[in-house]
């Protein structure tokens, strides 16, 4: 078991442990418990916000121990300008990535996801309408989104998507067990670039993931903005972060390889 679920689970033990003492022997010191509920908050805010954690999934978010190569995984596409660009590179180098897509998106660019898949790519599920605020709806909003958007991809590639990233990267125990009953995978990354937002530059981006290029690692970049039709940082570093791929000698493999 991950050892910040195991952390998790002893707090929330200790939380009620001092609930019940502070019943029976009147409450603790107020900084005292203020400390103490402060830490809990921290320790079940970091799950949500830090899916590596695996605090309320098990989620994929590296390779199986010993595994070699790099994963990369492109977000919130498709669109209609920046993934066939992004496909365009790829081919060139002769890579395979997976997409993580957004189906209402996929309903709007049906023909470039096929496009993604007839390319050799892998396509999976980032929501149906990539809500920012997903990690706080209740279980049936969660269910309805996620059943929404295996139907539009089930319809539009003929096969049913069975790995899910969750918008942003957040989770909480509704998403894992609205995921699970699905049967769909959570897949993580291990290092973001962090090219989802508007302010991200192009160098920054490239320095943070040669900073930690290793065997084993998924990494999480973007062929389209969440909203909007700016260009994400990641197609103009595609090739730099490739071209240092290579000179570390590490080959990109698909996610299949790690997750059948």
């Amino acid at each position: 078991m991950p050892p910040a679920r195991v952390a998790l689970y002893l707090a929330t033990a200790g939380v009620l442990v001092l609930t019940v003492r502070a019943a029976i022997f009147g409450p603790p010191p107020l900084g005292w418990a203020v400390a103490v509920g402060a830490a809990y908050v921290g320790l079940v805010l970091a799950g949500v916000l830090d899916l590596r954690l695996l605090v309320y999934t098990d989620a994929v978010v590296r390779g199986p121990p010993g595994a070699r190569g790099v994963v990369l995984t492109f977000d919130d596409g498709p669109h209609p300008v920046w993934t066939p660009r992004v496909l365009a590179i790829l081919a060139e180098r002769g890579v395979q990535a997976t997409f993580f897509v957004v189906g209402k998106k996929v309903e709007a660019h049906p023909d470039l996801v096929r496009a993604i898949l007839d390319a050799g790519h892998a396509v999976a599920l980032h929501s149906y309408a990539h809500d920012r605020f997903f990690s706080l709806r209740r279980t049936r909003a969660v269910r309805d989104d996620l059943a929404r958007g295996i139907a539009v991809l089930e319809r539009v590639t003929g096969t049913r998507p069975t790995l899910f990233r969750p918008p942003v990267g957040l989770t909480n125990p509704v998403i894992a067990a609205v995921s699970d009953a699905l049967d769909l995978t959570v897949v993580g990354w291990t290092v973001s670039g962090r090219d989802g937002v508007a302010r991200a530059r192009v160098a920054d981006l490239v320095a943070r993931v040669r900073r930690n290029l290793r065997d084993g690692i998924i990494v999480c970049l973007h062929d389209a903005p969440e909203l909007g039709d700016r260009e994400p940082a990641a197609v103009k570093a595609l090739p730099l972060v490739l071209d240092a791929l290579h000179a570390e000698r590490l080959e990109v493999v698909p996610l299949a390889t790690w997750v059948p």
